[in-house]
């Protein structure tokens, strides 16, 4: 296919299609290619109207320079060289592939069988060849101008110990507000919308962490079975936003007007990003990109070649083990940083990011990237610490800098809110901030992200509302999502009209999610928890992209009194600076001739002992904690069924507390009455009380 376009050799950097207002500069990474073409498309993407060699090969990277390319021009990629299974080499020209460092995509994949580098059902398999152009049936890159008018917009670089993460899905939680209309509802314009912003401000919250918006494709599978991936950890572009958040016709600014927007109202953008695996999946899967380009650089690869090695259960594990692999995730990083001003990022199953193979390395060379990185050094670094590998369970190993999901607060919290025995001593370790985990290296309390609920199992209505998973919607006849969910139904399994049922889950809501906003640490909200949003016991609803796994924008009358509490709690957690203390509370004298700056207590105010601890039935306990300024919070906790009488500790200098919080009566006083020590109170059955000085 002949071309006039002109082209020079240009630079092997930046990687990608670069605008410089000029032209354009291409450049492609790949060690083990023999040609890379450049494929140019016509407005529509259906027809290929040039094919060009990029002329030079610098350092393995194929560059050219085209003076005649402008913004808006879609394009594809073809690599030539070996397609040796057994080698790991998977070289097919007759494959469109995606650039790695493409900005923007036009269209969606449409699933056909010569999107595979091999012939499907031939008896060779994957060491077959398919000599079928998958053009037709893939998505076009599109160069973009990544000019933006910020304005007056600045980071937040809001402290850690005063930052509360919303978890939201950009399409569930603008789908169906009432104020939202197609094609506004399901997008960035949508979330940056100032319904939603108000929304989040009026809640409380600090931060919203987005689930991937990096661009992803439904799995073959689920379209075929008529579902999709709607949570979208199936990345296959580290650079773009998923089209199908975008307004037709935009590009990345839209995504940056919605971070412009939630600035505005100080809220942080937390991206969850998915380095650990691309869409590409294992042997079998398609060739969209990397695989294509250079299969044996940006992957794991087996004992055998032809196969992969794979820790995340999504077929492959991304080679960060390769300097230019390592490079593509920093820039990519920085990219979202500095271009589009994200706040931070969440590492999915960030555990495989580490590895050698098998073996788990904290002194990675990703890891050891990111610890000198200095426009990282400024955003905030959370893993999944986990994966599915051996030795994958790694809370608390991640270097100082890293906040990390624990699962373990997940896990011990529910456990002692539905009144388990032998779950008082893990409350109190949980609740301190997990110090037993976190307090080394100089690590603070913020390294523990706490929830109860997240996008992967029941939401928060669902936990008090089953006692078994629902996950038939699925397709998989109910085997897939978590089995040890330690949930509760409350006495009926799902919806119900039972009025004592539905005032008991109402208290265990508000039971549990107080324990989170009193915690030591950084307290993240699943989406629409506050608003009593339901699954209907589905806890795995990654292919639900419907009203099952939407938003609730329309609660019932007790959902607006749930979601008024939870604003109350977040604004008491703010006052109150010994709830969010960045440094760890310890039970010696905060000063001299002072209180400990946390005194563990049971029911009577005297000291818990050794043997309340390991007392499987004590489910009622205390904490006072001191800041060594007269400044004093307390916590009385009941996880029991039955109300619990306490006896209020000693306050110091004839001071009285005052009960500023009661999730059993779901009231949230500004000022309290005083009570003076001495004074007995009860708390009821699942209920959780806070007092002040």
């Amino acid at each position: 296919m002949a071309s006039r376009l002109r082209v020079s050799s240009g630079l092997p950097f930046p990687l990608g299609a670069t605008w410089d207002g000029s032209g354009v500069n291409v450049a492609v990474f790949s060690a083990n290619a023999t040609r890379i073409e450049l494929c140019l498309f016509d407005s529509d993407g259906r027809r290929e109207t040039d094919r060009i060699a990029l002329p030079e090969f610098t350092h393995e990277v194929w560059h050219g320079y085209f003076p005649d390319l402008r913004p808006g021009q879609l394009y594809g990629l073809r690599a030539y060289g070996p397609y040796e299974p057994d080698a790991g080499h998977r070289f097919n020209p007759n494959k469109l592939l995606l650039d790695p460092y493409a900005r923007a995509y036009a269209g969606e994949v449409r699933w056909h069988d010569s999107l595979y580098g091999y012939r499907i059902g031939h008896r060779n398999a994957d060491l077959s060849f398919d000599r079928r152009d998958s053009a037709r049936a893939m998505p076009k890159c599109r160069i973009i101008d990544a000019a933006h008018t910020w304005g007056a917009e600045r980071p937040r670089n809001r402290a850690w110990w005063e930052t509360v993460i919303y978890e939201a899905h950009v399409k569930g939680m603008t789908m169906s507000h009432p104020a939202l209309k197609p094609p506004l509802a399901g997008t960035f314009e949508g979330l940056g919308s100032p319904a939603v912003v108000e929304h989040l401000s009026r809640l409380g919250v600090t931060a919203i962490e987005l689930m991937p918006i990096q661009a992803f494709f439904d799995d073959r599978y689920l379209v075929e079975k008529g579902l999709s991936n709607y949570w979208g950890y199936n990345t296959i572009g580290f650079f773009a936003p998923a089209p199908r958040y975008l307004m037709p016709g935009n590009d990345i600014s839209e995504f940056k007007t919605m971070v412009q927007r939630l600035h505005e109202a100080d809220i942080e953008v937390i991206l969850d990003v998915v380095y650990n695996h691309t869409a590409e999946g294992n042997q079998l899967g398609p060739t969209l990109s990397f695989r294509g380009l250079d299969n044996a650089s940006y992957y794991v690869l087996g004992d055998e070649p032809r196969y992969y090695f794979d820790t995340t259960g999504c077929g492959n594990n991304v080679n960060l083990r390769h300097p230019r692999v390592v490079q593509m995730v920093m820039d990519s990083l920085r990219y979202w940083v500095e271009e589009c001003h994200v706040d931070g990022f969440r590492f999915d199953l960030a555990v495989t990011l580490t590895r050698d193979r098998a073996n788990v390395d904290f002194n990675s060379p990703f890891l050891d990237a990111v610890a000198q990185d200095p426009v990282l050094a400024k955003v905030k670094m959370i893993s999944e610490s986990w994966d599915l590998g051996d030795y994958g369970y790694q809370v608390g190993s991640f270097p100082p800098g890293w906040a990390e999901w624990n699962g373990r607060f997940r896990d011990d919290i529910r456990a002692y809110a539905k009144g388990d025995q032998g779950t008082v001593d893990s409350f109190a370790r949980n609740v301190l901030g997990s110090g037993d985990i976190f307090d080394k290296r100089g690590r603070r309390p913020w390294a523990s992200i706490n929830f109860i609920t997240a996008h992967d199992g029941f939401t928060l209505a669902d936990l008090y509302g089953y006692n078994e998973k629902h996950n038939d919607a699925n397709g998989e006849e109910n085997r897939d999502g978590h089995d040890d969910n330690r949930s509760w139904n409350c006495g009926a399994e799902g919806a119900t009209d039972d009025a004592g049922v539905l005032d008991l889950r109402d208290r265990m809501r508000r039971f549990a999610i107080t324990t989170l906003l009193v915690s030591q640490g950084v307290p993240m909200i699943l989406m629409g928890d506050e608003n009593g949003r339901t699954q209907q016991g589905n806890n795995n609803a990654y292919c639900q992209d419907n009203q099952l796994a939407w938003m609730d924008w329309s609660p019932a009358e007790r959902e607006e009194a749930f979601r008024g509490y939870v604003a109350g709690a977040l604004a008491l957690r703010r006052e109150l600076r010994l709830l969010t203390s960045p440094h760890w509370l310890r039970g010696e004298p905060v000063a001299e001739g002072g209180p400990a700056g946390v005194r563990w207590l049971r029911t009577d105010g005297e000291p818990m002992t050794e043997a309340e601890w390991t007392d499987g039935n004590v489910l009622a306990v205390s904490v006072a904690l001191a800041d060594g300024l007269g400044g004093g919070v307390l916590l009385l906790s009941n996880a029991a069924y039955d109300d619990v009488p306490f006896v209020l500790p000693p306050a110091g200098d004839d001071r009285a507390w005052r009960l500023r919080l009661d999730s059993g009566t779901g009231a949230v006083d500004p000022d309290g009455d005083p009570l003076h020590p001495g004074a007995e109170v009860t708390v009821g059955g699942r209920s959780l009380q806070v007092y002040s000085l």
